[in-house]
């Protein structure tokens, strides 16, 4: 970003830093909007007021308009919702099995 004479900033390159700093700090927002969440999902709004409307995923509704995420509470919400992939599962499986064994069970 180049300055203009004088050191001093134009009007247009103030609001370039500006966004540029709001995005940066986007994900260090406490709470977001619903269009920020989609951003930092991956979603589209649609998808995200589909999940809420189904209560899956924590939300804030203040005055019953607006609808609100605690970034903390989604990043939980993200790491609860893992899937385990068949090999583990299958290792778990495993695992029980020589436990239940080793019990003198059977």
């Amino acid at each position: 970003m180049e300055m203009t004479q004088n050191n001093v900033f134009t009007n247009e390159q103030i609001q370039q830093i500006r966004q540029e700093w709001a995005e940066l700090l986007k994900p260090l927002k406490e709470f977001m909007t619903v269009d920020e969440i989609a951003d930092y999902l991956g979603l589209s709004k649609s998808a995200v007021y589909k999940i809420t409307s189904n209560k899956e995923i924590p939300f804030y509704n203040p005055g019953g308009k607006k609808i609100y995420f605690k970034r903390v509470e989604v990043d939980t919400w993200i790491e609860t919702s893992r899937v385990a992939p068949d090999s583990e599962i299958i290792k778990q499986l495993e695992q029980s099995s020589i436990n239940f064994n080793s019990n003198g069970l059977w």
